[in-house]
C-alpha cells in the first residue's frame, strides 16, 4: 500500500514570515517522508483582495523557492503553481453550482475581510472557498495540514464533496475523497509581536508585528527589542493574561528544538531584558541556514523554473483525472 498523499498551499502575498513556516512549512518538512506531498503556490487565491500585479510572478517564484530552501524534498513532495493548472478553476465552477450561497455567505474569513474591504468586496472573496475545495479535492487527498483557523475552510471542502456524492454518485461508488484534517499541535497559530491575541499576519500594515523569513539579523533584533510584553518578572506558559509572554516562549521552544518543560524551567525566573538577546541569537541561528539556501536556489532560475515545470506536469495528470470524473457524473460530454 502506498503512502498517504497530503496536499497544502500558501498565498504568494508579501514576504511568508515566522507564522508560515512554523505553521506550515515545517510542519510539511517533518511528515514528508511519510507522506506523498503536493505543496503547491495559491496564486488565485492572492487576487480574491487588492494585489500589486507588478509583484504576483516574483512573489510566486520566491514562495516555491522558500519551500525548497526550508527542506521539501521533490524525492517526496510535488511543487506547482495553481494558476498553471486549468482544472482548478473549472472544477471551481462546477462546485460554484451545486454549493448554496448561505454556506460561503456563513465563512468567517468572508465576514471578517468583508468588513475591511465595504463596498469593494469582490464576488471572488466571496466564492474562494469553492476555489480551496477544488484545489484540495482535485487531488485526491487523505490528509490536509491545517491550523485552527483553518478547519471551517476544511469542512466546507467535506461538505462539498459529500453533497456532490450524494447528488450523483453512489454510497459504494463515491465521485470524490473525503479528506481530513492534520493538525499541528504546538506552533500552528503563532501570533503577532505586536499583540499577542491576533495571528501573525503578511497583511497586517505593521512590519514589526512578523518577523519574515528573509529579514537580516539587525531586523530581527529589532523587532525583537520593540516587541510587546509585560511588566511581571518570570515568564511562563499558558497565562491568559499574558498572551505575549506565550507566544515568545512557544517560539523559542520550538526554534531552540526544546521540550515545553526544559523552556519552562530555563525562563521561569527571567526578566525580559535577559530572554530577549536569547530569543533574537535564537531566531537568527534558525533562519539562517534558510536564507542562505533561499538564495543559492534564486541564483539558478532555470532549477526553479524546471521544479515547476515537473510539479505542474506531475498535478495536472492527477487534476484533469478527477475534472473528468466530475464531469462525466454531471453529464458533459466527452471532447470529440
Amino acid at each position: 500500500m502506498g503512502k498517504q498523499r497530503v496536499l497544502s498551499g500558501i498565498q504568494p502575498t508579501g514576504e511568508l514570515h515566522l507564522g508560515n513556516y512554523l505553521g506550515a512549512i515545517r510542519n510539511w518538512v517533518e511528515i514528508q517522508q511519510e507522506y506523498d506531498s503536493f505543496l503547491f503556490m495559491a496564486d488565485l487565491h492572492a487576487i480574491t483582495v487588492p494585489h500589486d500585479p507588478t509583484k504576483l510572478a516574483k512573489n510566486t517564484y520566491n514562495v516555491a523557492a522558500m519551500y525548497l530552501a526550508c527542506g521539501i524534498d521533490l524525492n517526496c513532495a510535488t511543487i506547482f503553481v495553481q494558476s498553471h493548472i486549468p482544472a482548478h478553476t473549472q472544477l471551481a465552477w462546477l462546485f460554484n453550482c451545486i454549493t448554496p450561497v448561505n454556506w460561503l455567505e456563513d465563512m468567517v474569513q468572508f465576514k471578517e475581510k468583508a468588513i475591511k474591504q465595504g463596498e469593494n468586496v469582490s464576488a471572488g472573496l466571496l466564492t474562494y472557498p469553492v476555489l480551496q475545495a477544488a484545489d484540495i479535492l482535485l487531488y485526491e487527498p487523505d490528509k490536509v495540514p491545517v491550523g485552527e483557523d483553518q478547519k471551517q475552510h476544511l469542512e466546507l471542502t467535506r461538505d462539498i464533496a459529500a453533497r456532490l456524492n450524494y447528488q450523483y454518485g453512489t454510497e459504494d461508488e463515491p465521485v470524490l475523497k473525503l479528506p481530513e484534517p492534520l493538525i499541528r499541535a504546538e506552533g500552528a497559530r503563532v501570533m503577532s509581536l505586536t499583540d499577542g491575541t491576533r495571528k501573525m499576519s503578511k497583511s497586517d500594515p505593521s512590519d514589526l508585528s512578523r518577523i519574515n523569513m528573509l529579514d537580516t539579523p539587525e531586523q530581527i533584533q529589532h523587532k525583537i527589542k520593540r516587541c510587546k510584553t509585560d511588566s511581571v518578572r518570570g515568564l511562563t506558559f499558558d497565562d491568559p493574561e499574558r498572551p505575549e509572554c506565550n507566544n515568545l516562549l512557544t517560539l523559542y521552544m520550538i526554534l531552540s528544538d526544546q521540550t515545553k518543560a526544559a523552556v519552562a524551567t530555563e525562563c521561569q525566573d527571567m526578566g525580559w531584558g535577559q530572554f530577549k538577546p536569547l530569543f533574537t541569537e535564537t531566531v537568527i541561528s534558525a533562519l539562517k541556514p534558510i536564507q542562505d539556501r533561499y538564495h543559492e536556489i534564486m541564483a539558478e532560475p532555470g532549477y526553479l523554473e524546471s521544479v515547476l515545470r515537473d510539479g505542474r506536469d506531475k498535478a495536472e495528470a492527477i487534476a484533469n483525472q478527477t475534472l473528468a470524473r466530475v464531469k462525466a457524473v454531471l453529464g458533459y460530454s466527452v471532447p470529440l
